[in-house]
């Protein structure tokens, strides 16, 4: 086994991969480890310890989930728009070096059995649950179920995505479009 000394975005990389393909029995140093070719030591350099790593993550999947999204979306003054590309965003898929289409599912699937790990989902939730409300109000759609409904069909279709590969961004444009179609109509 060759001795790397890696950057702790390599091992959190790592981490969401593994969790991605393996579930989060696989979030250990030890597995990590091997995947990377390296030894435990490089891992321990970086976390004091395997919940450390985990918080870690956590860490870069909340800000990338909610702050990186909405920070791409700044530069939309037409709320109409913003939703539009808010859809785009969110049809893609998180880069492969973080676990791909499968991240995300994998991460709920992991809250479930994790109290740290469902108190930042919960987190997440409610803030883009928060942006989307805020941002049916500046359109005019004041039905508050309407980001519930986008904020399910997203999740939904992410879970689908995973199971059958297909892309959500046709999907995702037409639950949209149809939302729109209330705005228009009125």
């Amino acid at each position: 086994m060759v001795k790397n000394r890696l950057s702790p975005e390599t091992w959190i990389a790592a981490g969401f991969r593994a969790l991605s393909e393996k579930g989060p029995s696989a979030l250990k140093a030890e597995p990590l480890a091997r995947s990377l070719n390296t030894t435990k030591g490089s891992f321990y350099w970086h976390f004091d310890d395997v919940p450390a790593f985990h918080a870690a993550m956590l860490h870069l999947w909340e800000d990338r989930a909610f702050t990186g999204i909405v920070t791409a979306l700044e530069s939309e003054t037409n709320p109409v728009q913003r939703l539009r590309k808010l859809g785009e965003i969110a049809a893609q898929s998180a880069p492969e070096e973080f676990g791909g289409p499968a991240a995300e599912p994998a991460i709920r699937a992991w809250a479930r059995d994790n109290t740290k790990v469902a108190e930042a989902v919960d987190r997440i939730d409610a803030k883009r649950m928060g942006y989307l409300s805020d941002l049916f109000a500046d359109i005019g759609l004041t039905n508050a179920e309407l980001p519930r409904i986008l904020y399910g069909g997203l999740i939904g279709m992410e879970e689908l995505s995973r199971h059958d590969g297909a892309s959500n961004k046709e999907a995702l444009a037409t639950l949209v479009d149809l939302i729109l179609a209330l705005y228009e109509d009125s």
